[in-house]
């Protein structure tokens, strides 16, 4: 099936329902299925051929699902960016994917152009009042394009330590299948009211989120960008009964001062993911919102569902639960042996859910799937319930207020300044976002920078969430027999 078809059938089964909000906009199920038929037929005046890619950077907004829809329908594959990516993040994206159309929102228009400038692609700029007549003067494609289940559908972006990011092959039945699981998973369907305040463009927002709640006919509200006191009007204002969120989103409602004046009590789903949910935060949460989060895990290789607490079987704060159905996993060690229960290993991952594979990569997909198991670089143990934890990464990658941020990435802009001669960037231990952005900086013989110098250096060429807060110096970098740079010998200081 083509991944498009969640939409069209849901507006089959009930056109007239809302099926994405945004405050006082409200798009049907029909309008929605009527505007990406508009957009098909506007990538085709582009000159858009099935399996070309598109790339979207769009906010929360009703424009990010009739895009998303639209090129799936005209059988192309979307290429999700985050907004807050710097014209050299945007090139290449665009490069790497080899996508020759962008849609970007209008209020980042600079890096957006420029990306696509640098890159060879042609930009679209959407901005409310004048995408709407561009897509009503198209001619729509009503027909959904037939795709094979394996076909790729989204490429996901994510990276590891080895340097630039990597698109991770999702395909319509990756999408469609893990989709119906979270609608599953979280009792989503045509009376479900789900919050949109994670980012469509994240696995985690697009398939529990978006996807789930469009295949099971519910309301998908809309936050363009989180804040908890918009989030709490939200929850009160459309009556929401399903939120999903990472740590730092509930941390905030939670301690929001006002918190006690919005009525919540619709609330009957929540779930957490993209970093380790504190069991205290979880239990305060619970008293609080009288809502029990079900924390789970899963990467943009998987879908990204992979493991998930379960709202009908014993809850285990601090576990990510147990597989959901059609995934196994197990714990192994380096040889790929499965280990015993309460063993430390790698946790790998089987099943519907995993990825075709990396993007014109065969050599790092061939290392990361292995007879069919994914290594997801992740260490965790296994009880005697089934029950999985994850107790460290593999990676050195930093987890900041759920978003991931790649140190090789942070660090390959930092050598480009002319005073710096080595760094590495480690996580920082935070107490808002789990894990802050910090570098340990040596200088070239007679050159001077601050820290500060060196912060903008940085946030002026990657998007805002990487840039290292603390930057200090020190005269070398801790080293191994091969002059590797031991990272876990790092300390930062008590102040940067």
């Amino acid at each position: 099936m083509n991944l498009a078809q969640l939409l069209t059938d849901s507006a089959h089964r009930d056109a007239d329902r809302v099926a994405v909000r945004l405050d006082d906009s409200a798009l049907t199920y029909s309008l929605l299925d009527a505007a990406s038929a508009h957009f098909a037929g506007l990538l085709a005046a582009h000159g858009m051929h099935p399996g070309d890619r598109v790339g979207i950077m769009l906010p929360n907004v009703p424009h990010f699902p009739v895009c998303y829809y639209g090129a799936l329908r005209a059988g192309g594959i979307v290429v999700p960016m985050n907004v807050l990516l710097k014209r050299r993040e945007v090139a290449y994206y665009l490069a790497d994917s080899g996508a020759r159309l962008l849609f970007a929102w209008h209020g980042f228009s600079q890096d957006a152009i420029a990306g696509a400038e640098q890159a060879g692609a042609e930009c679209v700029l959407v901005e409310p009042g004048e995408f709407e007549p561009m897509l009503g003067r198209t001619a729509p494609h009503t027909e959904v394009l037939r795709t094979a289940d394996e076909d790729t559908a989204v490429l996901l972006y994510t990276s590891g330590t080895t340097g630039q990011p990597k698109g991770a092959e999702l395909t319509h039945a990756n999408l469609s299948r893990n989709a119906s699981a979270a609608a599953g998973l979280f009792s989503i369907g045509s009376d479900a009211v789900t919050l949109g305040g994670l980012p469509l463009f994240h696995s985690f927002g697009q398939t529990c989120g978006m996807n789930a709640t469009i295949v099971g006919g519910g309301t998908l509200t809309l936050l363009p960008r989180f804040d908890p006191r918009k989030a709490l009007e939200v929850i009160e204002r459309d009556r929401v009964n399903v939120f999903l969120g990472v740590p730092t989103m509930y941390a905030a409602m939670l301690h929001h001062p006002d918190r006690e004046r919005f009525d919540v009590s619709t609330l009957r789903h929540c779930g957490s993911g993209g970093a380790a949910m504190p069991v205290e935060l979880l239990r305060a949460f619970d008293a609080a919102f009288g809502c029990k989060i079900l924390e789970g895990y899963g990467l943009s290789e998987t879908s990204p569902v992979t493991s998930f607490n379960h709202p009908d079987r014993e809850r285990k704060p601090g576990s990510i639960g147990t597989p959901i159905e059609g995934v196994q996993m197990r714990v192994v060690d380096d040889s790929g042996r499965e280990l015993a229960q309460g063993e430390v290993g790698e946790i790998v991952i089987r099943g519907y859910n995993v990825m075709k594979g990396y993007w014109r990569r065969p050599e790092e997909t061939a290392a990361a799937i292995v007879d069919a198991w994914f290594h997801t670089g992740d260490l965790g143990r296994v009880d005697e319930d089934g029950f999985f934890y994850i107790v460290d990464r593999k990676k050195d990658m930093i987890i900041r207020g759920g978003y991931n941020v790649y140190p090789r990435e942070v660090e390959e802009v930092l050598y480009e300044h002319p005073a710096v001669r080595e760094a590495a960037v480690i996580g920082v231990p935070d107490a808002d976002l789990g894990e802050e952005i910090g570098a340990a900086v040596a200088l070239k013989d007679g050159c001077t920078a601050t820290s500060e110098e060196l912060r903008e250096h940085v946030r002026d060429q990657l998007a805002a969430y990487k840039y290292p807060r603390h930057v200090w110096f020190v005269d070398e970098l801790p080293k191994g027999p091969t002059g590797k740079i031991l990272k876990r010998e790092i300390e930062p200081p008590g102040e940067s």
